[in-house]
Order: C-alpha cells, then structure tokens, then sequence
C-alpha cells in the first residue's frame, strides 16, 4: 500500500517551503495566485488529504458541533437538528449527532465522546440535571447551550418553548369545544417538558367547573407507547371513556388514534377529540388530520446555532434565553366536533 503523501511531500512537489503550504490551506490570503495554484496543483497530482485531526489537535478543538437529543426517533428533534445542521453549514461547521434516548448514562456518555473529539461547542436537550457537568464542560473551553429547555439559571443560554403555555393552548381547546371529561396522555413525567405541559393543562380545567382531568403516564413517547395507552381506553366502559384527549406529543397521539379508530370504531372527533403536540409532518397525513400545538422547530435549530456562534466569538458572553410561544393548529381531529360551549380566541391558526 502506498504511502499518504504529506504536506512535505505537497512542498517539495511545488518547490515551495512547507510554510506555504500550510497558508495556503489556512491563510491563502498570505499567499500571491500563482504561487497558489502551483500549490493547488501539487495538492491535486498527489492526492493529498489534509491531516485534520492533527490540525484540531494543535487548535485545540474542531470545526464541529457535538448535538446531543432526548429521541432522533422524534420527527421534531430530527427537524431541529436539520435546521441547526442547516445554520452551522452557513459557519463552516458540521454536526455531530448523539441520540441519548432519555437514557443518563448514554447522555454522559456522549457529553465524554464530544468532549474527546475536541468539539467547538454543544447542543443538549438533558435527560436530567447535568448543570455542574457542562459548567466543567465550558470551564475546559466547550460553551454549551441548552435547546427544548429554558436554562434554570443564568448559567447557560438556552432555547425552549413556553411547554406551560402549549399545555393550555390544547387543553383550552378542548374546553372551548364543551369537552369536560378531559385526558392527558404522556411521559415519562419526569421529563421536563411533558410536566410544564401537563401543569398548563391543568391550569386550564381548573378555570372551567365540572371539568376534570385524567393523567395516564407512559412509559415512552412513541406511536407504540401510544398504541399501548390506547388498547387500555378502549377496554373501559363507554361511560368511563374521556371526551377529550391532549398527548403529550404527535407520536403519542397518533397511536392512540390508531388504537381508537381500529379496535373499538371510537369516532374521532364526535365521540372524542383528539390533540397532540410538535405539529410533526405526519400530523397532517394521519387518517383522521390531527390537531396539535406547533412548535417553530426550525427556528429552534437555527436559533441554537446563533446562540452557540454568540457564546464562542464574545470575550465575555452574556447568556441569553429564547423562549418561544406555541401555537394552536386545529384540523380534523377536533374540528368536526360540535362546540358545546363558547369558543374564545387563544392564538389559533389551521392548518
């Protein structure tokens, strides 16, 4: 096998110092045209791949992005990291992916694996509470910002959406459409965003009398896990059955609908209404067009970049916290259903 041609072997071929080489690679500015394509044109003869790694190694870190989600199996995280791929493309950087699975240790595991490839900085949406260890993590030169979650303190910047306010929008409208036997599916509840979504739920029913609501914790936020709480509604008395159902996110709900529409023939919306959460593609195209609270995923990503970009290039970086709001997409999974009570304006869009 023959031998990688090196930066000396590039030099000798152009009949230029070593030191040209590596401006023209780094600081072609420094270097006149001609000399330049000589170069260029060594480079392409040889066939010579720069040695990044040893490049990142003398920068001390690299021109990627450590991104670290709770499920790539969610199509909102995915939609997050492709705009924030999207955002870091236009810096010259690239992203890599680590899927903690809401599992701790797999999210530790990965704050290590970036930590070792000498990433410029870090995107993280925690399983838990992993302050002290990205306080280290920035200590060490690594600026980290929080995304799908508002930052506790004034430690980390942060992107997030008003999961509180999203909780209520979907609840309210379910209110708004007479339902008074209320559900809320999802968790596990102690993820932090499937519990603020849950307490703006609760805040909505306890504004309306005779309203309650039902908790059914899953184990998971998948179209199975969704699947399974579904099976257990429709084994109950019809009298026992909620009116109106708020999953925690799409995938949840849309498993639900299956387990409605096809085990027990539960009409959707006349029978129960039904909404869900992320406003994810698939919302649109399931069997019966599902309602749900939109989160502007894309400016998430984007924002996450900025966000990140502001923390690596000021001396003394104040970190800041983007919170944006939810908005209410109303479609068939609840549209069809007569109102049975007052409907009132709280920041609906359809779609």
């Amino acid at each position: 096998m023959s031998r990688a041609a090196s930066i000396k072997d590039v030099a000798n071929h152009a009949q230029v110092a070593v030191g040209t080489v590596s401006n023209v690679l780094n600081n072609p500015d420094r270097v006149s045209e001609r000399t330049k394509e000589r170069v260029l044109k060594a480079i392409d003869e040889l066939g010579f791949v720069r040695n990044d790694a040893a490049r990142q190694l003398r920068a001390g870190h690299s021109r990627t992005i450590g991104v670290v989600v709770l499920d790539v199996g969610n199509p909102f995280f995915t939609a997050l990291v492709r705009a924030a791929e999207d955002a870091a493309a236009l810096t010259g950087s690239a992203v890599l992916l680590g899927d903690s699975g809401h599992d701790a240790d797999r999210e530790s595991h990965y704050i290590d694996l970036f930590q070792e490839q000498r990433v410029q900085g870090l995107l993280i949406s925690p399983v838990g509470d992993v302050a002290d260890r990205l306080e280290a993590l920035r200590q060490r030169g690594v600026p980290t910002v929080l995304v799908d979650r508002l930052a506790d303190e004034n430690r980390f910047s942060s992107v997030s959406v008003d999961d509180d306010a999203g909780g209520y929008l979907a609840a309210r409208h379910l209110l708004d459409l007479g339902r008074r036997k209320l559900a809320f599916v999802g968790g596990p509840l102690s993820i932090r965003q499937v519990g603020d979504r849950l307490v703006g739920a609760r805040r909505a029913v306890a504004e309306v009398h005779g309203a309650t609501l039902e908790v059914l914790d899953s184990d998971g936020q998948s179209v199975l896990a969704g699947r399974v709480l579904g099976n257990s509604l429709v084994e109950r008395h019809a009298a026992e059955m909620p009116d109106g159902i708020f999953c925690a996110n799409d995938l949840l709900a849309l498993g639900v609908m299956q387990s409605l529409t096809m085990l027990n023939n539960v009409r959707i919306p006349e029978d129960v209404a039904l909404i869900g959460y992320d406003d994810i593609d698939f919302a649109v195209s399931a069997v019966v067009p599902l309602s749900s609270i939109r989160q502007p995923t894309e400016a998430i990503g984007r924002t996450a970049i900025e966000l990140l970009s502001e923390e690596l290039n000021a001396q003394q970086p104040q970190h800041r916290a983007v919170v944006f709001k939810p908005e209410l997409v109303v479609r068939q999974s609840t549209a069809g259903s007569a109102a049975r009570a007052p409907a009132q304006n709280h920041g609906l869009a359809r779609g």
